[in-house]
């Protein structure tokens, strides 16, 4: 009945996908339908800004470009000479550093209208006002821009180290306390957004001597033409990148994009050849028999290694390659993240550094990432994957010097009774059933599951609220190998897991208030996700004690270690650009550090291959060149 309903279901999206189709294209066949494992949200303003969901994410590197420093194809930081005539960078005597960034002319915007030099550098100067903050969007220039912090605090009229000098040239002057820089060429990155676009025309920036201001930018004149900008995805977007976003269906969650023919080339000068990409929702149901059918014909970084086999067998599958009149083809390449267990460490059990070793403990890893990756991947003991140089270049002493939390439900009990988990929910000695903790005041907060007894004292029970995305197999084999085990409960520890959109699992994440007010409130102890890192694998910030930047956004697992915030500062603030040895010793402290906290379970890393049309030729694809970057350079076989 299932295969069924899985058939009937994809022969559905095929129909559907068909009639989306059918306006500018003689051949559905030839355009490229990606099937997407993360639906989009909507939220297609920059990066980071708001959310950072994948697929929303991938959408606006489709549709933003011309950014002054950016990535090749090996991930390496590369002066964009489409955009950019030269960068020049010089150190201060005061410690900072100034970078001088020259524009090239003749660069428009997809609706034909010139990229101005405002356009460059508004979004910086945006990072350092507090009306950035107002709206809450998580940007941080003003902690690295001279002046930044002063103008943010309204003690400055002026970002006096962000200068506009002409109509093609930016100055930037960065902090002495964040000099030198491992990444430091990221310094000179000014993306182009279009300022009428997102802020409307109330607001100006200027530079009459001594440094940017905004003119007329309070969160009342911008809050309306903000929120219309993010969420747009009509043809009145305005964009500077190889495609632009023409159609979305918040019903379907598919959205379409087409070729900018105002685009200038990529950083090479390459420019995309195929016509239209539809974006579309796979679902883990029933992915295999729409990719079989054609409802999608794209299928990127496939993670579960059941699906991989799966996928072989399709592109293997000589019969129904004459059915589709394709055949499909796949490359692999190791992927730059982990799938994890998130915790979040400032409420509930999970606060106490026992909770979060005795889980880890609780859950076979090796046995997990075995049935999970089916050859195709394995277990990793921090936050970093296989694809990168420091994990590479230093396997051996991870594997020495860090704990890798072997299955032990008898250790993971004992390390619960150590830290006090030896009450049952009336205060006695426990037998069975709930663990629960003596805890102050302070520790048992709002949570759900603690209760107070008559004689005042605070009980909290083991108790687990775990946020889990719908249709997600990770989240299956967890609940099977880990919420629903015997060795769970036998430790006196419940696991409930609370199934949701992937959505609304990164608005309880964040915290993110702005959605609806039940965000705001710490409710989910544990998550399951993934992450993937950019070659510039920076974390400073990530776990910052700063309480404005985690209101921000920032450290999203809520754990409050000077240890950690220092090594990840260190890392990249203080180490010399080449200094590949400098960073890669406090990068394995940084990952010491992290191991023994434990905010997060790794799972596995994974080796991901993408499924693609045979017609697709020249399609290149790898650890840091993503899929919106590798398909400028294919094109469709004759």
């Amino acid at each position: 009945m299932k295969k069924i309903l899985a058939i009937l279901l994809a022969a559905c999206m095929m129909l559907s996908m068909t009639a989306a189709l059918a306006e500018g294209t003689a051949d559905a066949g030839r355009v490229l339908i990606y099937g997407a494992t993360t639906e989009i949200s909507g939220d297609f303003a920059p990066s980071s800004w708001w959310t950072n969901n994948a697929t929303d994410n991938m959408l606006r590197n489709f549709t933003t470009d011309y950014g002054t420093v950016v990535t090749d194809q090996g991930g390496a930081l590369v002066i964009n000479q489409t955009t950019c005539e030269s960068i020049e960078g010089v150190m201060n005597d005061d410690g900072t550093k100034t970078y001088t960034v020259k524009i090239k002319d003749g660069l428009v915007f997809n609706n034909g209208e010139a990229i101005t030099v405002e356009d460059f550098v508004w979004a910086t100067a945006f990072g350092c006002s507090s009306v950035a903050s107002e709206v809450e969007a998580k940007l941080t220039s003003y902690l690295t821009v001279v002046g930044g912090q002063e103008y943010y605090d309204g003690t400055a009229e002026t970002i006096s180290g962000l200068r506009i000098l002409d109509a093609n040239t930016i100055q930037v002057s960065i902090v002495a306390d964040k000099v030198p820089y491992y990444f430091d060429l990221y310094y000179a990155g000014f993306t182009p957004y279009s300022m009428k676009y997102w802020l409307g025309d109330a607001v100006s920036i200027k530079d009459d001597g001594n440094g940017v201001y905004f003119e007329g930018l309070t969160k009342d004149n911008i809050a309306k033409q903000l929120e219309f900008a993010r969420f747009n995805a009509g043809e009145d977007r305005v964009t500077a990148g190889p495609y632009n976003l023409v159609e979305f269906d918040q019903a379907s969650k598919q959205a379409t994009l087409l070729i900018n023919k105002n685009y200038q080339g990529n950083f090479e000068g390459q420019k995309p050849s195929i016509e239209k990409i539809v974006i579309t929702k796979a679902e883990d149901a029933t992915w295999a028999d729409a990719l079989k059918t054609g409802a999608f014909n794209f299928y990127d970084t496939i993670t579960d290694g059941e699906e991989v086999n799966q996928a072989i067998d399709i592109i293997e599958d000589e019969e129904n390659k004459a059915k589709l009149g394709y055949g499909f083809a796949y490359t692999q390449f190791d992927r730059p993240g982990y799938g994890k267990l998130m915790f979040q460490s400032d409420f509930g059990p999970t606060q106490f550094v026992a909770v979060r070793h005795a889980i880890a403990m609780l859950l076979d890893r090796n046995e997990f990432a075995n049935t999970f990756c089916q050859g195709w991947g394995g277990v990793v003991n921090g936050p970093y994957g296989t694809a990168m140089w420091m994990y590479q270049d230093a396997q051996e002493w991870l594997d020495e010097n860090l704990n890798n939390y072997a299955y032990n439900p008898e250790a993971a009990v004992q390390l619960l009774i150590e830290d006090g988990w030896v009450y049952d929910e009336n205060g006695n000695d426990y037998v069975e059933g709930i663990r629960y903790k003596k805890v102050t005041e302070e520790e048992a907060g709002q949570y759900q599951h603690t209760k107070q007894l008559d004689d005042g004292t605070w009980l909290m029970g083991l108790i687990i609220e775990w946020s889990s995305s719908e249709g997600n197999s990770v989240s299956d084999l967890l609940s099977v190998m880990l919420a629903n085990g015997e060795q769970t409960a036998a430790a006196g520890i419940k696991i409930n897991q609370n199934v949701m959109t992937f959505s609304e699992l990164l608005n309880y994440m964040y915290r993110d208030a702005t959605q609806g007010d039940k965000y705001g409130v710490p409710t989910y102890c544990m998550y399951n996700l993934a992450t993937n890192f950019t070659s510039l694998y920076d974390q400073s910030y990530n776990f910052t004690l700063d309480p404005k930047m985690v209101a921000d956004g920032y450290n999203t697992d809520f754990i409050f270690d000077e240890q950690l915030d220092k090594l990840s500062m260190d890392m990249v603030y203080g180490v010399e650009a080449g200094d590949d040895e400098a960073y890669l010793e406090i990068w394995k402290q940084f990952i010491k550090r992290w191991n023994e906290l434990l905010p997060e379970v790794p799972l596995y890393s994974n080796i991901y291959i993408t499924v693609y049309p045979d017609w697709l030729q020249g399609y290149e694809q790898s650890s840091y060149w993503d899929f919106e970057q590798a398909i400028l350079y294919a094109t469709i076989a004759e």
